[in-house]
């Protein structure tokens, strides 16, 4: 496989997770077992586009038990002879290599995955300032020379890109170094929040500034936090900011 695939350095590895779960977009060519006509591939392909079922494959690095992934979309894009060449949007950990053996089943004739390019990763685009290794290498070496900060800008991105499609919840700056120590987020710590907060879901705690201070666990929806005037609203599991960034609101014995 080719493609796209975010590299964190340092504390950023903290936001692994985030874009582990985030939704990825490829291009693939599947190759078909026996003939078929465009129509029906199209026809087949189109009907993926949902909530479908799939076990990981034998040399998985997770537990293959049967779960469930999203197809945001199938775009049919070119065919040629027994070659299929389509785009498919997908929620994070989508084996495109099932998906493929999958349709050939639903076809009737068989089909297998031969090649395979991940076009975005989360916020990550390849058409959008994406860079090689050879880029990189040569860009460091660049920055060595002249110790140009704005080099490093080229291929290194702030850890805030990473959560771009997570959704967010503004604190007031009192209540940032309690996150930074570990502390859950109440109600009264929240002054802005997004409206695609599910209950259980993964949000991203922000200042008002737009800096990561930590990955939390929601334990209510945008609607409920809204109406909450105290209580627990998130709880924290990943610290993103350095403790000591903001200045120390609370008590010892508070968290």
């Amino acid at each position: 496989m080719t493609g796209v695939l975010p590299i964190t350095l340092e504390e950023s590895r903290k936001v692994v997770q985030a874009l582990l779960t985030s939704g990825k977009e490829y291009v693939c060519v599947m190759k078909l077992h026996g003939d078929v006509s465009e129509e029906k591939v199209r026809s087949i392909l189109q009907e993926f586009e949902n909530t479908i079922y799939q076990r990981p494959p034998l040399r998985a690095s997770v537990k293959r038990q049967l779960r469930t992934r999203r197809i945001y979309y199938m775009d049919f894009l070119e065919m040629e002879g027994r070659n299929v060449l389509f785009k498919v949007g997908c929620e994070g950990g989508t084996y495109i290599r099932m998906l493929c053996h999958h349709i050939g089943e639903v076809l009737g004739c068989g089909a297998h995955m031969q090649e395979l390019r991940r076009t975005r990763a989360g916020p990550f685009v390849e058409s959008e300032g994406i860079v090689t290794l050879h880029d990189v290498a040569y860009l460091f070496m660049e920055w060595q020379r002249t110790r140009d900060d704005a080099i490093l800008k080229k291929f290194i991105h702030p850890v805030e890109k990473a959560l771009e499609f997570i959704p967010k919840i503004y604190i007031r700056d009192s209540a940032v170094d309690a996150i930074c120590h570990g502390a859950s987020l109440t109600a009264p710590g929240v002054l802005q929040l997004e409206t695609d907060i599910d209950k259980n879901s993964l949000v991203a705690i922000f200042t008002l500034k737009g800096e990561a201070v930590a990955l939390g666990r929601a334990t209510a929806s945008t609607y409920e936090i809204l109406n909450m005037n105290h209580g627990i609203v998130a709880r924290t599991e990943r610290v993103l900011m350095p403790r000591g960034t903001y200045p120390k609101h609370w008590k010892s014995g508070e968290i």
